[in-house]
This record gives C-alpha cells, sequence and structure tokens, in this order.
C-alpha cells in the first residue's frame, strides 16, 4: 500500500500549485482522499476531503473559494489545486486516505502518503 504526494515547491503570494496523490495496493475508488498539512511548531490540519460516494468534496474554512480537490478513479490520483497560495499556507502537505465517507481527524485515516513541502514566500 502506497500513497505518494506530490507536486510541492516555492511560489510567490498570489501563485497556484497543484498536488497530486498517487495511489497503490488498495481500493482507490471506494477510499476517501483527504489532505492534511502541518507547519512547524503547529499541529497537523485538516484541509480538505473528496468521499468515494458521489465525489462530495469538504474544505477547511481557511481554504475555502482558494482550493479544489478532486481525484481521477482511473489513475488512481487524487489532486489538490490551490490557487491564490497566502504565506500562511506553507507547510508540509499529506494525503491520506480512509474506506467511504469522508473525516476530519487523522486518526480515521487508513493510509498515509509522506508529505510535500509548499512554501509560498515572496
Amino acid at each position: 500500500v502506497q500513497l505518494q504526494a506530490s507536486g510541492g515547491g516555492l511560489v510567490q503570494p498570489g501563485g497556484s500549485l497543484r498536488l497530486s496523490c498517487i495511489a497503490s495496493g488498495f481500493a482507490f475508488y471506494n477510499h476517501a482522499i483527504a489532505w492534511f498539512r502541518q507547519a512547524p511548531g503547529k499541529e497537523r490540519e485538516w484541509v480538505s476531503c473528496i468521499s468515494s460516494i458521489e465525489d462530495s468534496t469538504y474544505y477547511a474554512d481557511s481554504v475555502k473559494g482558494r482550493f479544489t480537490i478532486s481525484r481521477d478513479n482511473a489513475k488512481n490520483t487524487g489532486h489538490l489545486q490551490m490557487d491564490n497560495l497566502r504565506p500562511e499556507d506553507t507547510a508540509n502537505y499529506y494525503c491520506a486516505s480512509t474506506l467511504g465517507t469522508c473525516t476530519y481527524f487523522p486518526q480515521d485515516m487508513n493510509y498515509w502518503g509522506k508529505g510535500t513541502q509548499v512554501t509560498v514566500s515572496s
């Protein structure tokens, strides 16, 4: 079982990045895919989730209207499009999965990928 996140980098405020999460070794289609982030010295924070049921999407208030989560079951891949990035979005971003519907809690996730660093700075 593997989740591999990629797409992070350094971007100026107002810029965009698209994160990808490639899954293998489990039934991607019936798992919700979530993104969390963790900044230095802070707790891991839930960012967004897309369920396996009707592809329902959910966002933290801090990213609503700026981030868009999506999935492609044929490619076992999830994406997080991040627009209008702010310095406070700087963090290590992790993708994770859980069976069925979305949850906000890290302890409910079955699988985790390694993080990809996003730095927003001028």
